[in-house]
């Protein structure tokens, strides 16, 4: 069953922060993800609370960004946000549930662990995940709101970091070249070297050599 919010936020992606700030009477979380698209590893969500007093230039959609750049800004917002926190789901989870609530999931898990919480969540995309607090979702957001472009690094780099540990655990797959994305080189790798824990067996690609 499709998780949905209970309380929607209604309000134009246009307006500023400081207004929205007014109209929840309180603390606003951008939220994203990365990793859908893999066949191996976790997909990541981060939720990020960014501080008025101390803003963070240059934010915009992780993917339009240079891996130093992307970098760069993890730290300024890691270091100036009121606070931010990561939320996953694993392998597991997206093979039982499937990607979709894995992804929605990772959310909820990630808002949950903001300390101050949010009062109000804007998510990327056109999905809401179930929170206790109004959200709402933004398609494109990660282009058009700083604290869901903020979540987006934020969900990036720290999967990005996390598929170069794994890339030292399950050698001559390319993960820290291509992330766990079906590339060329990570398809061919899997029929050579096989499948391992890390990959996701309900995606086509897996499924297929293990049927096979």
């Amino acid at each position: 069953m499709q998780t949905v919010a209970r309380h929607r936020l209604y309000f134009p992606w246009w307006a500023s922060m400081d207004e929205l700030f007014v109209r929840t009477q309180g603390r606003v979380a951008g939220v994203d993800e990365a990793g859908r698209g893999p066949l191996a590893g976790p997909v990541i969500a981060a939720a990020v609370i960014l501080d008025p007093e101390h803003p963070v230039a240059g934010l915009r959609d992780s993917k339009k960004l240079t891996e130093k750049r992307r970098a760069a800004l993890f730290d300024e917002i890691t270091g100036n946000a009121l606070a931010w926190a990561v939320g996953r789901a694993e392998v597991e989870e997206i093979d039982s549930i499937n990607i979709l609530q894995a992804t929605l999931l990772a959310m909820r898990r990630a808002v949950e662990q903001l300390v101050p919480g949010a009062d109000a969540v804007l998510v990327d995309g056109n999905q809401c995940p179930q929170l206790a607090c109004p959200v709402q979702a933004i398609i494109k957001g990660d282009d058009k709101v700083a604290a869901i472009s903020a979540a987006s690094i934020i969900a990036k780099v720290s999967r990005d970091r996390e598929m170069l540990v794994l890339d030292s655990l399950y050698p001559g797959y390319g993960l820290a070249r291509h992330k766990g994305y079906p590339s060329r080189m990570h398809l061919e790798a899997l029929q050579n070297l096989g499948v391992t824990p890390i990959h996701r067996r309900s995606y086509a690609p897996v499924r297929r050599l293990l049927e096979g």
